[in-house]
C-alpha cells in the first residue's frame, strides 16, 4: 500500500485541525482573557488568568493524568463513559474558581462567565449519562453568546465557527450531526442565560 493511498483526505486532515485547535480548553483560554481585557483591562486580565487555571488548565492535566493511566483515550475524551468521570471533575474545578471570585469580589462579567460555564456543564452531564452531546460545539457557542450579550451583538458575526466545529466532529465521526446540534443549543442557551442572569 502507498503512502498516499494511506494519507488522510483534505477533509479529515481540516477537520482534525479544526477539533484540535478549537477545542473547549482552547476557547476558554481565548474567551476569558478576551472578555477580562476588554471590559476590566489589565484587573480583567489577571482575574481571567486564574479562572482559566481551574477551568481549562487544571481539568486538561487531569485528563492527562488519566490518559496516562489507560482511563482516557485522547484527549477529547471520546469515550462516552469516560466522560462521566472527568465532567465531574472539571464541574468540582469551576465551582472552586466560582467561590473564590465571589468570596473576593472579582468583576462580575467574569464571574458571571464562570458561573455560564458550570452550568452549561449540569446539563452536558445529564445528557452524557445516556448520549454523547458535543462538548465541542456546546462550549464554542456558549463563549459566542456570552460574547454578544456582553459586548455586543456584533459578536455574533462568530456564529458559523460554531457551525465549523460541529461539521469536523462529524467528519472524524467522533459525534452525529444530531450530537453537534444538541451540543450548540444546550450550550448557547444555558450558558448565555446564566451569564445573562448572573452578570
Amino acid at each position: 500500500m502507498t503512502e498516499a493511498a494511506t494519507a488522510p483526505a483534505p477533509r479529515t486532515l481540516w477537520a482534525r485541525r479544526i477539533t484540535d485547535g478549537v477545542e473547549p480548553k482552547n476557547v476558554i483560554i481565548v474567551l476569558l482573557p478576551l472578555l477580562g481585557g476588554l471590559r476590566y483591562g489589565w484587573k480583567g486580565i489577571a482575574w481571567a488568568a486564574f479562572a482559566a487555571l481551574f477551568a481549562a488548565v487544571i481539568p486538561t492535566l487531569f485528563i492527562q493524568r488519566a490518559m496516562r493511566r489507560g482511563t482516557v483515550g485522547d484527549r477529547h475524551v471520546g469515550h462516552r463513559q469516560s466522560r462521566l468521570t472527568v465532567l465531574p471533575f472539571i464541574m468540582g474545578s469551576v465551582a472552586i474558581a466560582f467561590a473564590v471570585m465571589l468570596w473576593l469580589a472579582a468583576p462580575a462579567d467574569l464571574t458571571a462567565l464562570v458561573a455560564a460555564m458550570f452550568a452549561s456543564l449540569i446539563p452536558i452531564l445529564v445528557i452524557t449519562v445516556w448520549w454523547k452531546v458535543s462538548v465541542h460545539t456546546a462550549v464554542t457557542s456558549g463563549a459566542v453568546v456570552c460574547l454578544a450579550i456582553a459586548l455586543g451583538p456584533w459578536w455574533l458575526a462568530l456564529s458559523p465557527l460554531v457551525a465549523v466545529v460541529g461539521w469536523s466532529r462529524t467528519v472524524l465521526r467522533d459525534h452525529t450531526t444530531a450530537q453537534t446540534v444538541v451540543g450548540t443549543v444546550v450550550g448557547a442557551l444555558s450558558a448565555g442565560l446564566t451569564f445573562w442572569l448572573a452578570r
